[in-house]
């Protein structure tokens, strides 16, 4: 300890300059621990800091400590250099007696710490004195402090510590620095912390905010929806594209109108006040744009070879709301558009159809005139043909069905074409440009009134949809009947008569299904037209019939009883064709139809001439066989039809065959 204290007093009097001569393993001064550099503590420290001033190799303990621990990993001992220039010990130990003297006399005149056992104690020094002692252990000492150092070895030493002494002040410097980055960062998470406690006090008013404006939108919403109109929406309905977007925009905007109407007093002042004026400009710019949006879809119709049934059903049905919103603001003008779409319309069926008309007008047709009733003879007939002006047509069989009848049993729904008819140069009969005619009438009706119903309803009722679809329909219908007058007008065809009869009716049912009640009107005027007409065929044929047997003699002369044969007559072969081919065309036929009582006026007439012709045998036995024959004739070509008419029919004849077959 006297060393020690021997070497400090040494350094404060030669300065810092003065090589260190203690050891640092016998400092009595306790060492800096590591905590002494945490920030929380340096940072406390006001001014410079103390590894910051001018250091000194023997003026700090903590330095001298450092020294010796930072050389220790090296593996080799600080070898402690003698002073230059040794001072006298017993100098030195005098001024260090001094110096504890007066501190002892200083504490003595403040306070007496020291008792009465203190005083007491005795301490052996061996038989020395306290000079004895401490001149025995300065000469000791001395002894090595005067031991001198060769230029080498000093120079050497000096060196090494002045490299030391560069390293501490580097380490000072890093330390320096790692302390005022702690201490930064000890700042920098200070005012973190208080970030984070002002975050979660703001988040917690925030949380708080959006549960309270939830509340009040779910019971505000809708209502403020409503009463409200979008940047968007207004850009969408004034220079948008007219499409599917733009008519739901408009459907939102239409029902906010509406709403803003329903609300009363307090509440419809302030809203129509601010939102009044601008849906009522929008609703006229609405109104403006859906008139030349549906203007030209009208032209689009005007257009050479188009199809309007695509164009209704991509431009118009896709935004059939914009019609009823126009009908509901501005009914004026809805009525005006739907006056020129009736007009258009009108022009384009009556175009179509004349032009379809024309066409068929060009199928060379089957002529059957009044030469082809039942009870014309062959020869007559013959005659008729030559005197007439007429080109003879091909040959053609007025009174057999064949395969008419596939006409009406066909699945096909097309009509054939304009070109197709025109080019076409085989020979039909009537119910074949009849039935094409009024099939594509029917499908065509039948799409304009379905269209006329889905674009127009609700803005206007189904009466005055129908009113609009006779006013569009009422040409092209004309056309159809002035065809039908044209190709039943003069003949004498009844089977093809009657074909057109069931196709008409067959056209009913299929707009009954349809559910198209506007056609009923053209349906029931063919039919006026028609049924008449196979009542004429029917009266000539049973007028031609009843001219035979009026002209049938009586009694035939031998020569030419002897010459009759027994065989079915012609009029009997022709009779049963034609009545096959009535009850073929009449299976679901009623008790009420007129073709009834015409096939039994017939058959009267036909029974009459048989009976007649057979009196020409003379002999009874002939006679009745020539019936039975006749009879058998008729029940065998009719014995496969079914029908309630055709029961009738062969119930008839079976018996009238039983009849002759039992007397004969």
């Amino acid at each position: 300890m006297w060393l020690d204290r021997l070497a400090a007093t040494q350094a404060s009097v030669s300065g810092p300059s003065t090589p260190q001569t203690n050891s640092r393993h016998n400092s009595p001064l306790p060492r800096k621990t590591p905590s002494s550099l945490s920030p929380y503590i340096t940072s406390q420290r006001q001014g410079r800091s103390p590894r910051g001033s001018s250091l000194s190799l023997v003026s700090s303990d903590s330095t001298a400590s450092l020294l010796a621990s930072s050389r220790r990993p090296n593996g080799s001992e600080a070898r402690q250099p003698p002073a230059a220039q040794a001072p006298d010990s017993l100098d030195v130990l005098e001024r260090l007696l001094a110096a504890d003297s007066e501190i002892v006399g200083r504490a003595q005149g403040r306070a007496s710490l020291i008792t009465q056992e203190d005083l007491g104690l005795d301490v052996d020094f061996g038989g020395l004195s306290l000079k004895e002692l401490a001149a025995q252990n300065l000469d000791d000492g001395a002894t090595s402090l005067r031991r001198r150092q060769s230029a080498s070895e000093y120079e050497e030493d000096k060196a090494r510590f002045d490299a030391l002494h560069r390293s501490i002040v580097a380490c000072d410097d890093i330390l320096n620095s790692v302390e005022m980055n702690l201490a930064d960062f000890r700042n920098d998470l200070s005012t973190v912390s208080a970030d984070i406690e002002t975050l979660q006090s703001r988040s917690s008013a925030l949380s708080r905010r959006l549960e309270t404006r939830k509340r009040i939108e779910k019971a505000l919403g809708p209502l403020v929806e409503e009463l409200s109109v979008s940047p968007e929406t207004i850009s969408r309905i004034t220079t948008g594209h007219v499409d599917e977007l733009w008519a739901k925009t408009l459907s939102e905007m239409d029902k906010k109108a509406s709403a803003i109407k329903k609300l009363s007093g307090r509440q419809q002042g302030r809203a129509s006040e601010e939102l009044g004026p601008i849906l009522e400009k929008l609703i006229v710019k609405a109104v403006e744009r859906i008139r030349d949006f549906l203007v030209a879809q009208i032209k689009a119709l005007r257009s050479p070879h188009i199809n309007a049934q695509i164009i209704q059903q991509q431009n118009f049905l896709k935004f059939k709301d914009l019609y009823t919103f126009l009908h509901k603001h501005h009914a004026a003008l809805a009525e005006e558009i739907s006056q020129a779409y009736m007009n258009t319309m009108r022009w384009y069926y009556l175009n179509q159809f004349t032009r379809y008309e024309r066409a068929l007008a060009k199928l060379k047709l089957h002529v059957l005139d009044k030469s082809d009733v039942l009870g014309q003879e062959d020869a007559s007939r013959k005659a008729a043909v030559l005197s007439s002006s007429r080109v003879a047509g091909p040959p053609h069989d007025a009174f057999n069905l064949g395969r008419r009848i596939d006409t009406l049993r066909t699945k096909s729904t097309s009509a054939i074409s304009s070109y197709l008819a025109e080019e076409d140069q085989s020979n039909h009969y009537l119910e074949v440009p009849f039935r094409n005619f009024n099939l594509a009438l029917i499908d065509n009706a039948t799409a304009e009134y379905t269209f006329l119903a889905a674009f127009f309803a609700p803005a206007l009722s189904y009466s005055q949809i129908s009113k609009n679809f006779n006013y569009i329909f009422e040409p092209t219908f004309e056309v159809g009947r002035t065809l039908s007058k044209a190709l039943v007008g003069e003949t004498f065809d009844a089977l093809g008569l009657l074909l057109c009869i069931r196709l008409n009716q067959h056209f009913a049912f299929d707009l009954q299904r349809r559910k198209v009640p506007a056609v009923d009107g053209y349906i029931n005027g063919t039919n006026m037209l028609l049924w008449p007409r196979l009542q004429v065929i029917m009266d000539r044929h049973c007028e031609s019939v009843r001219l035979l047997t009026s002209a049938a003699p009586a009694k035939p002369a031998r020569a030419d009883q002897t010459r009759m044969s027994a065989a079915p007559h012609m009029v009997t072969q022709r009779f049963a064709q034609l009545l096959h081919g009535f009850l073929a065309l009449s299976t679901e036929a009623g008790d009420d139809e007129p073709v009834v009582s015409s096939l039994r006026r017939l058959r009267s007439e036909v029974e009459a001439f048989l009976t007649r012709q057979s009196q020409a045998h003379g002999d009874k036995r002939k006679s009745e066989r020539f019936l039975y024959n006749n009879y058998s004739l008729v029940l065998t070509i009719i014995g496969d039809e079914t029908g309630k008419l055709a029961q009738e029919q062969q119930d008839h004849f079976e018996e009238l065959k039983r009849t002759y077959q039992t007397e004969s």
